[in-house]
């Protein structure tokens, strides 16, 4: 019998990446699950636990592997989720702006009863920006529904210079570490390639 990969994210930016390295998911189930951090969490055990919660939301089989993650942006110990409208987005991007933040992506695998944990952060500097600049993104209308207000591979890649660490994590899912859970947890990754 053949592996099903159940992908727990409606995101197209996680299937697009999954699809570089082969992988196509037999299934679609996002979560709905409660994103609202505890009091004083700080960011990389919220975004650990957004994931694993994630995961554990989807129901399936005992031979499917289900695949959840969460990408969170941290300014110091302040998690900046998806901004409520462009006046959140203008504020976290004015706080950014100038200085680095992290970006923390949890991916978490079940299969089973068991469950498979990795969590990358990327370090990233974003320059000042113009009052120009800063309206014309805020107009674009980029800004939704993104963790921090912005997506790297969108037009806000214009305000990154410099990132240390995962550009796919970035995106939204760490490719490497991704493709390392799941062949542990028994999906054959490489069928894909040849």
């Amino acid at each position: 019998m053949s592996v099903r990969l159940v992908l727990g994210s409606g995101s197209p930016r996680r299937a697009e990446l999954l699809a570089q390295i082969g992988v196509v998911a037999d299934d679609v189930r996002p979560p709905d699950i409660d994103e609202t951090p505890q009091p004083r969490e700080l960011p990389r055990p919220y975004c650990a636990r957004m994931a694993r919660e994630k995961v554990l939301a989807v129901s399936a089989t005992p031979d499917e592997i289900v695949l959840c993650a969460d990408t969170t942006v941290a300014l110091g110990r302040r998690i900046l989720g998806k901004p409520a409208d462009a006046g959140q987005a203008a504020e976290f991007l004015l706080a950014m702006a100038g200085r680095r933040h992290k970006v923390i992506t949890a991916v978490a695998v079940k299969r089973g009863d068991k469950l498979w944990e990795r969590d990358v952060v990327t370090t990233v500097q974003m320059k000042r920006l113009s009052d120009q600049e800063l309206n014309a993104y805020l107009a674009s209308d980029d800004w939704r529904g993104k963790a921090g207000g912005y997506a790297i591979q969108g037009p806000a890649g214009a305000f990154i210079p410099w990132i240390s660490g995962s550009f796919s994590a970035v995106m939204g899912l760490p490719v490497a570490e991704t493709a390392q859970l799941l062949q542990t947890a028994g999906y054959p990754l490489l069928k894909g390639w040849s």
